[in-house]
């Protein structure tokens, strides 16, 4: 039995350690964005693009990959950098992920590269993560922190090139999951068109948010532009297609397992199986030596 007590008390310390360093040590640091990211975002919708020849409006069906990728090299413990390329495109002929200029079905193209605060997942503009020629930026961009709040958010609109309000509008759930859903609406604000072409841009987007993550798991876009005249040149309708949302959602609870792995169940498991076992050793002591006194 005596040999017991130093087995249970030795036990104990190390569970009771392993609780508390689970406890306190572990939610800031496996509560970041992570270093290594390679995702694709795929939408579907529709566009209605002016015919500069009839003056009139071109209804279309719509595909937009979204690729983003961090910069592992330049990225640390509080910073990572992303490159991100996006193709809007008429989803004609078989249309892959991106084509070039000379295509006609390319609608827009562009490459953006920024850099968060892999805590508050905000915009960082430092020399440190991006190159000289970088756009700054401001708010979140491609994901909200970790335990998102039900409150307004600075979120990056990289077409009227500034953060803008990303304002609570309700809990909804996406496939059983329990999402909060954002709205960003943008009016009014001037823009280039085209190369060259004054006009102004609209926008309403609701964005869902896996709230303990801060991933997006939906996204819905509805959008117009318009010559300087009025005239309409594009209205487009965006969303992400059904296969994206049940990636993410599956994405989202793999991660919110590996959340409640490391912030609950590790620092309860130590914390109650450590104090068990001390209350083991100590009534096993207080039990030996009883049992030395007695056959004395």
């Amino acid at each position: 039995m005596r040999k017991s007590v130093p087995v249970l008390f030795g036990l104990a310390g190390f569970l009771i350690a392993a609780g508390l360093v689970a406890l306190i040590w572990a939610p800031g640091v496996v509560k970041r964005t992570p270093i290594e990211n390679d995702a694709t975002t795929r939408l579907t919708g529709e566009a209605a693009k002016l015919d500069t020849a009839t003056g009139e409006l071109v209804p279309n069906k719509v595909k937009a990959t979204s690729i983003t990728k961090s910069d592992t090299k330049v990225s640390d413990d509080n910073v990572v950098a992303f490159t991100n390329s996006s193709c809007l495109l008429v989803d004609t002929d078989d249309a892959p992920d991106c084509v070039d200029g000379k295509d006609k079905r390319l609608i827009s193209a562009s490459t953006d590269v920024f850099a968060t605060d892999r805590k508050t997942a905000l915009a960082v503009n430092s020399g440190k993560y991006l190159p000289d020629d970088a756009v700054d930026h401001d708010g979140l961009i491609n994901k909200w922190p970790f335990d998102a709040e039900k409150k307004t958010y600075p979120y990056w609109d990289g077409t009227a090139g500034k953060a803008v309000d990303a304002v609570y509008d309700r809990t909804e759930k996406v496939d059983g999951l329990e999402t909060y859903v954002y709205k960003v609406a943008v009016q009014k604000v001037p823009i280039d068109v085209a190369k060259g072409v004054k006009g102004t841009y609209d926008d309403l987007k609701e964005i869902y948010i896996e709230p303990k993550t801060g991933k997006i798991i939906h996204q819905t876009d509805d959008q117009q532009r318009a010559l300087a005249d009025g005239t309409q040149a594009l209205d487009l309708q965006l969303a992400f297609t059904d296969d994206q949302v049940k990636k993410n959602v599956d994405d989202a609870q793999d991660s919110i397992g590996s959340l409640k792995l490391v912030t609950t169940t590790i620092p309860l498991v130590g914390l109650i199986g450590g104090g068990l076992c001390l209350v083991g050793g100590i009534v096993l002591l207080l039990a030996s030596g009883k049992g030395t006194r007695a056959a004395r």
